[in-house]
């Protein structure tokens, strides 16, 4: 699946040594998504990492963009086990 990265995605990425293999598996195949509570615009993909123990990284992009410009990328600790 094409998308864009913002600065703070890309910064992000290096930081927290996301792999973009599992940003790409994220967008292409999401476990689960959920709107933005606050902006219309967004929507967050959350899928489990088999390579990283089954941690839970949350993508959330702006879904009105063409391609989707991914603006932040993390582990979401609240999600462990959950999915």
């Amino acid at each position: 699946m094409e998308y864009t990265l913002s600065k703070h995605a890309q910064d992000a990425i290096r930081e927290r040594e996301i792999r973009l293999e599992w940003v790409s598996e994220a967008m292409a195949h999401p476990t689960m998504t959920e709107d933005d509570p606050d902006d219309p615009e967004l929507r967050h993909i959350l899928r489990p990492i088999a390579d990283f123990g089954y941690r839970v990284l949350r993508v959330i992009f702006n879904q009105t963009k063409n391609p989707p410009h991914v603006v932040t990328v993390y582990f979401d600790r609240t999600m462990k086990g959950k999915l």
